[in-house]
């Protein structure tokens, strides 16, 4: 009896290591596949590769979930990695982001602009806000056909700089309130910011004046919902330099940031499958996109 009771306690306890461990493993496990692809791009283009994705995805010992957003450590790494490049080594920059904070997006679009090499910004799904800032500082804009952009235009403590600026056109300065007035005021002056900063880097990366303010006040000007999604159709009209045809390796990459969920929304068997002319012979298993 003892022996089966000491048996059990000692299986409870490695059952509770792997559990504890696993998500650590996995985690190492994912990052050391990503890193094996991203020297495979580098090796393929003589470049260098930065991959700036926010997804949720499990951490830490206890596999807790986190969700991230651009912020200034994204903007130190980054500024760190583009430092140590060799100005004539192109760079590679993959984004998947909902935007975060403008200033770390600027430093970014910043250095990037300043990069003496050609710069790539590659968009698999999205790049938004802050992300498509990023986007505007490339020589070449690499989107999925179905990837978007978004609006630049700044946001004053989660609200449209452009919505709060036009208080003053609905309401008589005596009706508005001083605090109100201070936002109209730094939205004013958020919005012509923002408006100049597009402007800069769209000119340093060879758009004549014109072009670049035309874009700039499209972008920044607040004429859509920060949300929008700005197609490649739609970015090419508005005249931004936008290729389609996205590496392999890419999509590759994405699919090692999963995002992790209770149950699984979406199945299904990408090959082998039939289609008119032929059957590929591929035996990848059961995926998730």
């Amino acid at each position: 009896m003892h022996f089966v009771d000491a048996l059990i306690n000692q299986l409870f306890w490695i059952i509770f290591f792997i559990m504890l461990f696993y998500p650590y493993f996995k985690s190492q496990s994912l990052e050391a596949s990503r890193l094996r692809l991203i020297k495979q791009l580098e090796r393929k283009n003589s470049s260098r590769v930065i991959t700036l994705i926010h997804r949720q995805e499990s951490k830490s010992l206890f596999g807790l979930f986190s969700m991230k957003f651009l912020d200034i450590e994204d903007s130190e790494a980054i500024l760190r990695a583009i430092r140590i490049t060799p100005d004539d080594m192109p760079i590679d920059m993959i984004i998947h982001t909902p935007g975060g904070v403008a200033l770390a997006a600027t430093q970014i679009a910043n250095a990037l602009a300043d990069h003496k090499a050609k710069v790539r910004v590659i968009v698999p799904h999205y790049a938004m806000s802050g992300g498509t800032l990023i986007a505007l500082a490339a020589d070449e804009i690499m989107m999925d056909p179905y990837a978007v952009l978004g609006p630049v235009d700044p946001q004053l403590g989660g609200e449209p700089a452009a919505s709060i600026k036009k208080i003053k056109e609905l309401k008589d300065i005596k009706d508005i309130k001083d605090e109100t007035l201070i936002k109209i005021d730094m939205s004013e002056k958020a919005l012509n910011q923002m408006h100049n900063t597009v402007k800069k880097l769209l000119i340093k990366k060879g758009y004549n004046e014109q072009d670049a303010d035309k874009i700039a006040t499209e972008l920044s000007s607040g004429k859509w919902t920060h949300d929008y999604p700005i197609t490649v159709e739609h970015a090419k009209e508005l005249g931004l330099k936008v290729e389609t045809e996205l590496p392999e390796e890419v999509y590759a990459l994405m699919e090692l940031y999963p995002q992790p969920s209770a149950t699984q929304s979406v199945n299904y068997i990408p090959l082998p499958y039939n289609r008119p002319g032929g059957t590929h012979n591929s035996t990848k298993s059961l995926g998730r996109e």
